[in-house]
């Protein structure tokens, strides 16, 4: 009966792939494998076979997902006779569980996504900022920093270094048409960075006597076995210090709306509890 089965799929799969119609309209409730009493139907399979996938290679994804099947129905029938009736009922409470999580969790988020203002206006940041200060201290150094790191070879070191310093909007792009022949560079001091995170950019900061020369408005050339580092320091705040709004924006924003979300699930869950008391849809019997 298997076998027959089998050929069945064989067949249906073949089929498909000469009719993209047959993948799409409605099938027969005919089964296509038996285990005990669980059986596999053809409406089952229509959505593994995409339109293009060749003959051989529907056969085997059809026999393939078949033999799944019946392997997990087997351990599941084997499950129900070997164990207990206690561990059987945990289970189906832990399956029950996790259906009713999946469901309330989803229709939350439905809810959510649509209801959800998701745009912070600078005085919330702020005000945010101010009063949570003492939750924004640093707990590692920040840079903000341009480099360009040039081979031995490079015969312009001087001229990089100019630019670097000055670094108006002409110097920037001097440096921007001439960076194909850098090895590396950073031109974007407007942002903080970690001083950790630079150490696979720029390797000779990891010596203590090179970071400590990392310091505000200090300009840095440091050398390695192949090439040096022209490095200018725009600013630099120390571990310990008072985080800048703008490197912890993102955090804020996060808790922001993560707070947003939780209050809109919090008056979802009483409002649908209200309204159900008011409908007589729910009640508790003393």
């Amino acid at each position: 009966m298997l076998k027959r089965n089998y050929w069945l799929i064989a067949l249906f799969a073949a089929l498909a792939m000469t009719s993209c119609d047959f993948l799409t309209r409605e099938l027969p409730s005919e089964p296509v494998a038996r285990v005990n009493d669980s059986y596999l139907f053809k409406e089952d399979l229509t959505n593994l076979i995409q339109p293009n996938t060749s003959a051989e290679d529907s056969i085997l994804i059809v026999t393939n997902y078949i033999n799944r099947w019946a392997t997990q129905q087997l351990l599941i029938d084997q499950a129900r006779l070997n164990l207990s009736e206690s561990q059987l009922a945990t289970y189906d409470q832990l399956v029950d569980d996790y259906k009713a999580d999946l469901y309330t969790k989803g229709y939350k988020n439905a809810v959510v996504s649509k209801q959800l203002d998701s745009s912070i206006t600078e005085q919330t940041y702020q005000q945010y900022f101010e009063k949570n200060k003492e939750s924004f201290v640093l707990k590692e150094r920040l840079l903000k920093l341009r480099y360009v790191y040039v081979g031995e070879e490079f015969n312009a070191t001087d001229e990089v270094t100019a630019h670097l310093k000055e670094f108006d909007i002409e110097d920037k792009k001097a440096l921007e048409e001439i960076a194909f022949q850098f090895k590396r560079y950073y031109l974007n001091d407007s942002t903080w960075v970690r001083q950790d995170a630079l150490l696979s950019e720029i390797p000779l900061i990891a010596v203590k006597t090179n970071a400590e020369k990392l310091k505000k408005s200090n300009f840095v050339r440091l050398q390695d076995s192949i090439g040096v580092y022209l490095i200018q320091v725009q600013d630099a705040l120390e571990k310990g210090d008072d985080a800048p709004l703008e490197y912890v924006r993102p955090t804020i924003q996060q808790i922001i709306l993560n707070k947003r979300k939780l209050d809109l699930i919090k008056k979802l869950e009483a409002d649908i509890t209200k309204d159900a008391i008011k409908n007589n849809d729910f009640e508790v019997y003393q």
